[in-house]
């Protein structure tokens, strides 16, 4: 069983985690993920955790493929506001912040998040990875390859699950040279990945449990399950469940 020490407070693993998304911005690929006031926040939050969400997680960085990039202050200025009001409105629920810049990983930890969701890994600013070290975060840690204006531009693979779990061996090290104790990988389904390739490494997911850390896996409406099925993201819902659930048999702890 792993545990997660989100700011003195236990996260255990027993059991299959859940994580909520809210996406503070008009450009995520799903839009009834958006929320954009405290009214907003404040339902979907609601609605998340009624509905069993162990987590919730905040970003204000569209990185859909071919998404524009928005500077650390624009994102400050979206999440800090949100993280105050859940951190009073909702206590007892544990805050995670999808960004890659480590200032907005320290000031966010600062008002009261627990973890911090860095879809580059560290590759995209590096002084991510030393910053969480240095604020004893548990750190989720994404493999992408490219970046999200140009990664899904012909990605090739020789061996998908061999590169990635590669990949993870060098930054899990790094973590902990870090100071990092609490470490997820997450292989990044659809970041510089077409179709057939996320196919391919739900397939061989198990790979991933030799590290033995925790995994977690998003592939909820992504384009695998409705450009496949030919239809909209709103309708993947069955898919998106009948890929949770290979993705739980495969070893993941935490979907989102």
């Amino acid at each position: 069983m792993f545990s997660l020490n989100c700011r003195g407070k236990l996260l255990f693993i027993n059991k299959p985690l859940v994580m909520g998304i809210l996406n503070l911005t008009e450009d995520s690929f799903f839009a009834a993920s958006r929320v954009q006031t405290i009214e907003m926040i404040q339902n979907k939050a609601e609605q998340m955790i009624n509905e069993g969400a162990d987590i919730l997680d905040i970003g204000a960085q569209s990185t859909r493929p071919g998404s524009v990039r928005i500077s650390a202050e624009e994102e400050l200025k979206k999440i800090i506001p949100a993280i105050r009001f859940l951190t009073e409105k909702f206590p007892q629920i544990t805050i995670s912040i999808d960004t890659y810049h480590s200032k907005v990983a320290e000031e966010s930890l600062n008002a009261g998040a627990s973890i911090i969701n860095d879809i580059s890994g560290g590759e995209m600013d590096k002084s991510m990875i030393e910053t969480v070290g240095k604020l004893n975060a548990p750190y989720i840690c994404m493999h992408m390859k490219g970046v999200p204006e140009t990664m899904q531009l012909q990605p090739h693979y020789t061996d998908i699950s061999k590169e990635i779990f590669d990949f993870f061996i060098v930054k899990i090290d790094e973590c902990k040279q870090a100071g990092i104790k609490d470490i997820i990988i997450d292989p990044g389904f659809g970041f510089g990945k077409n179709i057939s390739q996320n196919l391919r490494l739900l397939k061989e997911l198990e790979t991933f449990k030799m590290l033995e850390i925790p995994i977690m896996a998003g592939v909820s409406r992504k384009k695998t399950i409705y450009k496949t099925l030919n239809i909209s993201a709103e309708d993947s819902l069955n898919g998106t469940t009948v890929l949770n659930t290979i993705a739980l048999l495969k070893g993941v702890s935490i979907l989102f």
